[in-house]
């Protein structure tokens, strides 16, 4: 690009080791535009003096300082002679040395002055006009950057569809290229040409929804066929190779559990011990010959689970037995049982067993409600009776514990506070009755106890009995429990 000199001025730079010294080549130069002096008179005497006070002035940088600026529209020839009043000025500003004007952008050029426009034409920081008239100035060394990738008119071809476009227009294009390939807008991670994306999304994408044919429910294509494993309509067929079929998936347990002919199913006599088994259209014919058979195989089986009954029915009731001493026996329907007991001679009641400890005594304790022996028709009448135990061996005979009977008022405190009220009665064993020796096989049909424990008037006057329910405490004595 062609400057003017003063625009070369305007931008130069100077070492700061430059000499003052006027009449050195390296004197400091003022470069800023500067006007003539007035002309001088015509007269001769004027005139010399005109010239030596110009000549003075020149000499002096405070003047040529102070100089008033060029008029306007001056030309530049014209320019240069105000510049430099004389050879000597302008011998020693065009031989000062300066920088490039690109110095601060990289350019490491320095020379005299008037070598500046030379080295402008060819400095690659100085900026030219774009060749293709875009309108740019861009500098020499960024120039084929800008030919190839900025410049707006420059001419470029699609890597994708081979098209040539202008630098905008290919800036326009990039985008909606049908040539690019680009990934699946479904994430399937598929690169299509953006041309046939919609054909992909439709027809190939392993992403695009897809119907099940049997059931009608929507998966994606990649999914579809695992779908098609489990799906419940699924038709299959029969795994018996039956003539039925095919079937839904969902209704293939129903058919083989109630309709498939083929299939292998045992007697319904298994249980009972029949080993038939066969397709299911010859169970009848088997059902019909076999009847006398497999009615000897259920009473078999019915005496097989009669001991097993008997032996649950046994674990029960070892389970439920009490091992502490003591008894709480509760009574209900106590009014029936009463009337029951009046209108029957002998009727007894008795308590679940309970031992005295986990080895010890097996003991049982039974009631008469209307009476026995001395108590009979007036009072109620408790015993104690020793039952033929597990540990029996291994105890000392015969029964030495003292045993306490407690029929327990309800509802109300003993005496002060103390505790329940109620009748208690209790007695220790004496070693010569034959009530408390070991037991055999068979126990004492009686035991020992109170025949007038207590009253049918006391029972009547006092709370004994409410809500049709009595309760009896026996209590054997643990001080004295045999331990084995």
């Amino acid at each position: 690009m062609v400057r003017s000199l003063s625009q070369w001025t305007k931008t130069l730079s100077f070492p700061a080791r430059i000499s003052p010294n006027r009449n050195s080549k390296d004197c400091n130069v003022n470069v800023l535009p500067i006007t003539p002096p007035p002309a001088p008179p015509r007269n001769k005497s004027t005139t010399s003096t005109s010239t030596s006070s110009t000549m003075s002035s020149s000499s002096s940088p405070s003047s040529s300082s102070s100089s008033p600026t060029p008029p306007p529209n001056v030309p530049i020839t014209e320019i240069s002679q105000i510049i430099y009043p004389d050879p000597e000025s302008e011998k020693a500003i065009m031989g000062s040395l300066v920088f490039c004007i690109h110095h601060k952008q990289g350019c490491k050029w320095s020379d005299e002055l008037r070598k500046l426009k030379a080295h402008l034409n060819t400095c690659k920081h100085d900026a030219i006009q774009c060749p293709n008239k875009c309108g740019s100035q861009i500098p020499r060394v960024m120039m084929t950057d800008h030919l190839a990738f900025t410049c707006i008119l420059r001419r470029a071809i699609c890597e994708f569809c081979n098209v040539e476009f202008t630098g905008i227009g290919l800036e326009e294009h990039a985008g909606t290229c049908s040539s690019e390939p680009i990934y699946c807008e479904s994430k399937c991670g598929t690169r299509v040409l953006r041309g046939r994306m919609s054909i992909h999304r439709a027809k190939d994408c392993a992403k695009r929804l897809r119907r099940c044919p049997h059931c009608a429910r929507e998966f994606s294509a990649d999914t579809l066929a695992v779908h098609g494993a489990t799906c419940p309509r699924s038709p299959v067929p029969c795994p018996q190779r039956c003539d039925a079929g095919p079937f839904a998936r969902a209704d293939l347990d129903a058919h083989l559990r109630d309709e498939c002919k083929a299939l292998t199913v045992p007697c319904t006599f298994k249980e009972a011990g029949c080993r038939f088994k066969g397709p299911r259209h010859l169970l009848e014919a088997h059902l019909e010959t076999n009847t006398s058979a497999h009615l000897s195989l259920m009473v078999a089986l019915s005496g097989r689970q009669g001991q097993q009954i008997n032996m649950l029915k046994s674990a029960m009731a070892k389970l439920s037995t009490n091992y502490t001493g003591t008894l709480l026996w509760k009574i209900s329907d106590w009014s029936v049982k009463m009337q029951e007991a009046k209108t029957k001679d002998g009727l007894e009641l008795v308590s679940p067993p309970f031992y005295t400890s986990q080895y010890g005594y097996k003991l049982q304790a039974s009631m008469f409600l209307n009476g026995n022996g001395p108590g009979e028709g007036t009072h109620v009448s408790v015993y104690i009776k020793v039952l033929p135990g597990e540990y029996d061996a291994l105890l000392k005979w015969p029964f030495s514990h003292s045993v306490t009977f407690t029929l327990f008022e309800q509802g109300t405190l003993g005496s002060g506070g103390g505790g329940q009220g109620g009748v208690a009665e209790s007695f220790v064993p004496d070693p010569s009755w034959e009530n408390f020796q070991r037991p055999s096989t068979e126990p004492d049909a009686l035991g020992f106890g109170f025949p007038r424990f207590v009253s049918h008037e006391l029972l009547n006057r006092r709370p004994f009995v409410r809500d049709d329910t009595v309760f009896l405490r026996v209590k054997v004595d643990p001080s004295k429990i045999v331990a084995v």
